[in-house]
Formats: C-alpha cells, structure tokens, sequence
C-alpha cells in the first residue's frame, strides 16, 4: 500500500476547505434577496417574451407587452423587504406563468383561454393524470423554472439576515418606473397604431385575468341553471302514428376526426363494419361549432347554436323535449358527471347511468361497456324509446381507449406527447376509431333486430391534432382551433323498416349527406325531424333528413361565446 505524504495530505484538506467554501459562498449568493429579485421579475416575464414570438404581435403591442407587466413586476418584489414574501403573495401570478408555459407547449400559441379554466373545474382527476403522465417536457420545465423560486422565496422568509435594504428598494423602484413609463408609452403607440387593439385580449396577464372573470361568471350562471330552466317547456308532441313501435338512438363520440375515418376516404380501412352496414348515411362535410368539450357537447344535446350559445343557461335539451313528446328517454355515459351542463342535460331523461361512477374512480371502461346497459334498456319493450350515449371516444391517453385484443394498427405503446412519438399515437388513435366503428355497428346491428322502426344518429363534439404539420400542435381547445379539430365526422343510420315507412326522409339523407353542415346546429334538429317530434324549436332547415336543408353560414363560439365565422 503507497502511503500519502504529509504534504500532499495538507493540499488535499486545503483543497476541500476551498471548495466547500467556494460551494457555500456560491449558494450564499444564490440565496440573497438580490438574486431572488431578479429571479422572480425574469420567471413572471417569461410568457411575455414568449407570447411576443408566438403571437407575432406588432412591434410597439409586443414592447407594451413585455415593459408594462415587467415594470410592474419590478415594482411589486418592492413592497416587502423580504422579496419571498412577495414571491408568495404573487403565487397566483406564478401558476398562471407555469400554466401559460405549459398551453404554448402543447399549443404553439394563445393565452389562458375562458375553456381552459373551465376546463381545469369540468377535467376529471382521472382524464388529468392521464394527460401529465404524458407531457413530461413540459412539466419538467414548470418544474425546473418555477418551483426553485418558491423554494427560494421560503428560503428568504426564513432566513434572519440578507433583506433588501430601504435604498436598494427606492433605487429598484426608480427602474421598475422608468420601464412602467415605457410600457406605457408603448400601449399608447399600440392602441394608436394596431388596428384592432385591446388591452383585455393582447396584454399578458391582464387578458388572462379577464379571462378567469368571465370563467367564474360562466361557473355562476351554470350553478343558477335548475333555477333559470325550470318552467321551460318545449310544448313538443310526436307526429308519427301512436301504434308504431319506435327507438331512436344518439351516440355522441368524443375526439373523433373525420379525416381518420375510411368512410371519409382516409387511407386506412379504420371503418370496416360501417361500410358493410345497410342505412348508413356518411355526411362529408361536418363541423363542429366549438373545440371543447364543455360547449359542443351541450349545444349537440340542446336547441341552441353559436348564435345563441347564450340560451343554453335558460332552457332545457332534447332529451326533455323527446320526453314532452311522450317518449321515455334514457341518458348513458362512459365519462364521469363532473357538475357541468353535459350531466344538467343528461339528468333529464328518464333515467341516467355514468358508467366509470358505478365501476369506481381509476376503473378504466370501455365503450363497449355501454351495450349490456343498452341491452337492457331494449329488453323492456317500450313503444317509444330516445336513448343518448355519450362515449369516451378517442380521449388521450388513445391506448387506454380499447381493449389490447382490440389494437390492430401497431406498435401504439409510446404516448407522451412528443412529435417523435406521432406513429405510435397515430397506430394507437386509429384503433380507437376502428373501436367506435365496431361499437357503431353493434348499437345498428341490435336496433335492426329489434322491434320496431330504428334509427341512430352520431357525431363527435370535435376532433384532435396529432402533430399534423409545421406547427406541431396535439391535442384539442387550442386557442385557435385548427382543421383537424373542427372537421367531425356525422353519421346517420336507418333500419329496413324505418326506411320502408319514412322514404322521404332516406331520400333527404342521401340528397344532403356532401352538403356542409354544422353537427352543433344540426344535431338537435335532425333527431328531432327523424323521430317526427314537432316543437316550435324545431327548423327543418337545419335538419339534413328533410329536403328544406339549407346550408348555414360557417360559424365557430370562440373563447368569450361570440359566433365568428370561419
């Protein structure tokens, strides 16, 4: 064994001594105030910046938008002497820039949409984890940028010495003025110059912080519903002969994009029983009026449209006006209730049954499992029967979204949210569309059967972006809704008997299905003319099974609930 000399043990515990002192000399620093000031004002600025490049704003709107908040940050790490006071007290400020970071991730673009704070009250714990699981990224960027800083703000409450000095604080308030004054200069020039301008929709957080205003009034009036709602009436009665025996069924799909549908041309045979089933009726050109789920799905089970999106907190939906009309109405879900107006409408009918309630939280069903409840509905034999099934579809995470026996395309195992990743998200969300054609074709295989006239109708409240193009979007609500998102398909079946008894209908169905049509204005009245269900809500012109169809002005309900066109 080679013993150290005694000299180079005295360097090696030189060198230790100093690299200790180097390493607490160097935390000591990053822990001072001073660094945590500029820390917290560069964090809170971030989205700023970034929005100015995702934006593409204007040269004097993009320099009001990152000087003014910035001045204000300065000024506001000011108001304590311990700057970690401040960092919590801006904690809502600090979630909003994790957020905002996150959505420009997933999205490309955009601000904290009105959508996406509803969002975060209508999202099932379940449908969340599903998602963070996959955007490893972007959490690990929330987590590297902002969390240090509140770390570092407890650090700075904690600590007995390091505060800001009352003549630092002046002195950094004189800057946070200085930049303040420029920003404002710059708003000025920004109104004067940007046609269009406004502080509420182009100004980071202050667009954001409208935005949740209006979200927690779109909350209130959503709580106000049963109260706003309970004396309307549709005044709806059946036209179709009392004696006949009559089932009709709406199947609403969630995530589903007409362009991976076979029935729509797509390269791969993803519909393979619907194109063998007789009655089916594909309509080419579907839209939907909104990207969120929140919104489409509520405008496909009411009257109302973009136009009058705002009527939907006073009026009740169309499983209430097919009950008016004597029909007994059941409601079926593979989501969980989450207190928003898809359950408001859904616990109208009849009955009602959520699935994933009955299975218990972290169960993962399948849409299949809504046939044995739709068996049994059937089985009972009623004359009249209206029945909504609103599926899971092809939700993210895609691969939980069928039965492994059931993965045709393959590999789909990766699922994060990664361009790289797009064959297998692609290989993974075509099985979910082959696994709603199979459940699509057994709802018609056992409506044929039964007895009776039958029909079905089924569309999707939107569709998704898989990393498409150049922009690298995924996902679905992006703030500015794409082709792949908005483009849904729309599907009507018939049986033989139906069509023997109602051939004008059929013959409308097939004289409108390469008509454009917006599922969220059609839906409603489309059921209700197939089902010869009169209610002076009923317009025959939006309904595609009835020759007075009329194509209507492309419109989309963006963000605050206007009807913009396309």
């Amino acid at each position: 064994m080679v013993s150290a000399s005694p000299a180079s043990l005295v360097s090696y515990s030189i060198l230790m001594r100093l690299s200790n002192s180097n390493t607490m000399n160097t935390i000591k620093f990053a822990t001072t105030d001073k660094v945590i000031y500029s820390y917290a004002v560069a964090a809170l600025a971030l989205p700023n910046v970034a929005l100015c490049f995702t934006e593409g704003m204007p040269l004097m709107a993009c320099l009001a938008n990152v000087l003014l908040p910035m001045g204000v940050y300065m000024a506001l790490m000011t108001l304590t002497a311990k700057v970690g006071k401040m960092v919590w007290w801006a904690f809502v400020l600090i979630f909003f820039a994790a957020f905002q970071m996150v959505l420009l991730y997933l999205f490309g673009q955009g601000v904290i949409a009105v959508d996406m704070f509803l969002n975060l009250v209508t999202t099932n714990p379940g449908e969340t984890m599903e998602l963070l699981d996959n955007l490893v990224p972007a959490v690990l960027g929330v987590v590297v940028v902002y969390v240090p800083l509140l770390v570092l703000g407890v650090v700075s409450m904690c600590r007995a010495h390091g505060a800001l000095a009352m003549a630092l604080r002046r002195s950094y308030r004189r800057y946070a003025m200085m930049v303040t004054a420029g920003g404002l200069a710059c708003l000025a020039l920004a109104y004067a110059t940007v046609g269009g301008y406004r502080l509420r929709d182009s100004l980071y957080p202050v667009n954001v912080l409208y935005n949740l205003v209006l979200a927690v009034q779109r909350n209130n009036a959503s709580a106000n519903y049963y109260k706003a709602s309970a004396n309307f009436k549709f005044n709806a009665h059946a036209t179709h002969p009392a004696d006949s025996t009559e089932v009709y069924v709406m199947v609403i799909g969630e995530t589903a994009r007409a362009c991976n549908f076979g029935l729509y041309g797509y390269q791969r045979n993803t519909t393979p029983l619907l194109e063998k089933t007789p009655g089916v009726v594909s309509f080419t050109h579907a839209y939907t009026q909104s990207n969120t789920t929140h919104k489409s799905v509520p405008m496909l089970l009411s009257a109302v449209s973009a136009v009058d999106f705002e009527q939907l907190f006073h009026e009740k939906g169309i499983l209430a006006a097919f009950r008016e009309a004597g029909f007994h109405t059941v409601f079926l879900s593979n989501q969980l209730p989450n207190h928003s107006f898809i359950d408001f409408l859904g616990q109208q009918a009849d009955e009602w049954q959520f699935v994933k309630e009955r299975a218990g939280r972290g169960t993962n069903c399948y849409d299949g499992d809504l046939l044995p409840l739709l068996d049994k509905v059937l089985a009972k034999g009623r004359k009249r029967e209206f029945i909504v099934l609103h599926t899971y579809g092809s939700h993210f995470n895609y691969r939980k979204r069928y039965p492994r026996q059931m993965a045709y395309y393959k590999p789909d195992d990766k699922s994060e949210a990664e361009a790289t990743n797009r064959r297998d998200l692609i290989n993974a969300y075509d099985n979910t569309i082959r696994y709603t054609d199979w459940l699509l074709a057994s709802v018609a295989r056992r409506l044929e059967h039964h007895a009776g006239r039958s029909a079905m109708l089924y569309t999707s409240d939107h569709g998704e972006n898989i990393f498409d193009d150049s922009r690298e979007l995924f996902l679905h609500a992006s703030p500015k809704a794409s082709q792949y998102e908005l483009h849904v398909p729309f599907i009507v079946w018939t049986s033989a008997s139906y069509r023997q008894a109602y051939p004008s209908t059929v013959r409308a169905l097939g004289a409108n299905r390469n008509r454009q049509l917006q599922n969220s204005l059609s839906a409603f009245h489309t059921m209700l003319d197939m089902a010869g269900v009169e209610t002076p809500k009923r317009k025959l012109r939006y309904s595609v099974a009835n020759s007075a169809y009329a194509p209507m002005q492309r419109l989309y309900l963006n963000d605050h609930d206007e009807a913009v066109a396309y």
